[in-house]
């Protein structure tokens, strides 16, 4: 059985085989130095772009940096097993210093496991009050509520989107959801980036 890594260890992992250092990597991808270090030593996401810069700025798939093994054929998750497989979570940290919390996003990976994939689906869940930045990243993104009303800003338009409502659109547009109400939102979120 293999042993689960975080993004930021895999991000780790990879430049270390491609001699990379983290001032290069920041140079490709476009970010802080301080971001790249947060994400790799302290775990931290503030929202999915920082991952899809990274990727592309290592020239591997976002699915790289979320697992650790690939299947060839179809991967099916059971219901209640997406936590089993690449969870983690975006957002603002919140509470007080040293002590670990978030206001986020957590995702968890549907096809973690699937070879050469382009697109990333998860099962996202938004808690009440979760705090997170625009981002802005390559590709697109079709997502589905599934419970709760879900507010959604795209460049300079907003809307909410209720249960069984959906939305497809490009990626490279800022963008962000969160609750529009309170109260926590569940979402399917498929990612595609281009190869």
């Amino acid at each position: 059985m293999s042993v689960k890594h975080s993004p930021g260890e895999r991000i780790t992992e990879l430049c270390n085989t491609y001699s990379v250092t983290r001032e290069t990597l920041a140079e490709r991808s476009g970010l802080p130095v301080e971001l790249i270090r947060q994400i790799e030593e302290e775990g931290l996401i503030p929202d999915l772009a920082p991952l899809v810069k990274i990727s592309r700025a290592l020239g591997v798939r976002l699915g790289t940096l979320l697992d650790d093994h690939e299947e060839l054929g179809p991967v099916i998750t059971r219901a209640g097993t997406a936590g089993d497989a690449a969870r983690f979570i975006t957002g603002i940290p919140n509470g007080e210093a040293g002590k670990a919390g978030h206001q986020g996003l957590t995702f968890k990976a549907l096809a973690a496991d699937k070879n050469g994939r382009h697109m990333e689906p998860f099962i996202v869940e938004i808690e009440a009050h979760a705090e997170q930045a625009k981002s802005t990243h390559e590709g697109e993104e079709f997502i589905h509520v599934l419970s709760g009303n879900l507010a959604l800003e795209y460049g300079a338009m907003s809307d909410v989107l209720h249960e069984g409502d959906s939305v497809y659109y490009d990626s490279i547009v800022p963008h962000r959801v969160f609750s529009s109400d309170g109260r926590p939102v569940r979402i399917l979120a498929v990612i595609y980036t281009p190869a």
